[in-house]
């Protein structure tokens, strides 16, 4: 038996993208078992593999992991990524919740009905340049802060340069008032392990598209 974590969620971004981020960035392989239908929810349910009755699910050391922040937590532990000592890691769990709050708004954008999509691009755009990148760019301006935290890689890094690419998606230039994240991004994305999972073929997801929003809401529709 393969000794990879394996991962079961939707062929697709959602809550699991920050796991195979992390996971990556730690240049850890990993499996994953793509949800299609609701009977295989349904499976993984009753053979009690849900804690909660919800994905993600990540088996890795002999765990059934579930709870989004529970396994990027695990996996930011047991590969250093969690800073190095209980400050650090305060720092970087502030910088993480950043983050997870402004990717959070841009996955309910991609499930939004049409008429509501142009508002929610709006909000999202305004809050990601008033509210959460000032922050990230005055962290960065310390000289010699390449990084956010302890000045080596965390997994407040990681998700930051995730949630840029996912801001740039929506208006490509967004950086532009932002130097310091200009260059952290530049910087970050050529480590060895981050630069491999954003090339072509890797298991980095892209975009939600129809066809995946109509899969999850088929696996989580009621009987």
């Amino acid at each position: 038996m393969s000794g990879k974590p394996k991962l079961t969620y939707f062929e697709g971004r959602g809550r699991m993208e920050s796991i195979r981020w992390l996971l990556a960035a730690a240049g850890v392989e990993f499996e994953e078992t793509f949800l299609k239908t609701r009977e295989q929810y349904l499976k993984l349910i009753k053979d009690g593999y849900l804690l909660f009755d919800q994905v993600p699910l990540v088996e890795m050391d002999g765990l059934k992991l579930v709870q989004t922040k529970a396994i990027l937590n695990y996996i930011a532990g047991k590969y250093n990524l969690h800073g190095k000592n209980l400050k650090e890691r305060a720092h970087i769990d502030m910088y993480v919740e950043g983050t997870m709050d402004l990717m959070g708004m841009i996955l309910v954008y991609s499930f939004s009905p049409p008429e509501q999509k142009e508002k929610q691009l709006a909000s999202v755009l305004e809050k990601a340049t008033t509210r959460y990148f000032p922050v990230y760019e005055k962290a960065l301006k310390q000289p010699g802060q390449e990084f956010l935290v302890g000045n080596r890689l965390s997994w407040a890094d990681v998700q930051l340069l995730e949630a840029i690419l996912m801001v740039e998606e929506l208006k490509s230039d967004v950086l532009a008032p932002f130097p310091q994240l200009q260059a952290f991004k530049a910087r970050v994305s050529n480590l060895p392990t981050i630069k491999k999972f954003l090339q072509p073929g890797s298991q980095r997801k892209p975009p939600p598209d129809d066809a995946y929003v109509a899969t999850v809401h088929e696996v989580f529709a009621s009987k």
